[in-house]
């Protein structure tokens, strides 16, 4: 793939991840909670900051679509937070079996991002895609 490409496929990954942080866990964690909501059962207030932190880097990724290679700090934020986050919420997932669901909902979601925007981050210093 050249970069030119994995620019242009970045760029839509950006704004398509962008808008699930936005507008998609919180619809998420009310269908699926077993997979996405690790404190079903009434109101939570750790659910309502986890919402919020990720809609803030909803709109962040949304807006880092427009220049790719001005943002790759937070692109690559985005690479090591979603695999420190899902790591941790890996090993949480074996504490009891009401956990396990997390495993093919938000810690496989968290691992894809990354492995997406690590597939297709800028690779040097300039690209013709600008």
């Amino acid at each position: 793939m050249t970069e030119v490409d994995r620019i242009k496929y970045l760029r839509i990954a950006l704004v398509l991840v962008g808008l699930t942080f936005t507008f998609g866990i919180w619809p998420l964690g009310i269908v699926w909670p077993s997979g996405w909501s690790w404190h079903a059962g009434g109101r939570s207030y750790y659910y309502e900051m986890i919402v919020t932190i990720y809609a803030t880097l909803g709109i962040f990724l949304i807006l880092a679509a427009r220049d790719p290679l001005a943002n790759r700090s937070l692109i690559w934020f985005t690479i090591c937070s979603s695999v420190a986050h899902g790591g941790v919420m890996a090993v949480q997932s074996f504490d009891g079996d009401h956990n396990m669901g997390h495993l093919g909902g938000d810690v496989l979601a968290l691992f894809a991002v990354a492995a997406v925007f690590a597939l297709l981050a800028p690779r040097g210093a300039k690209t013709a895609a600008r």
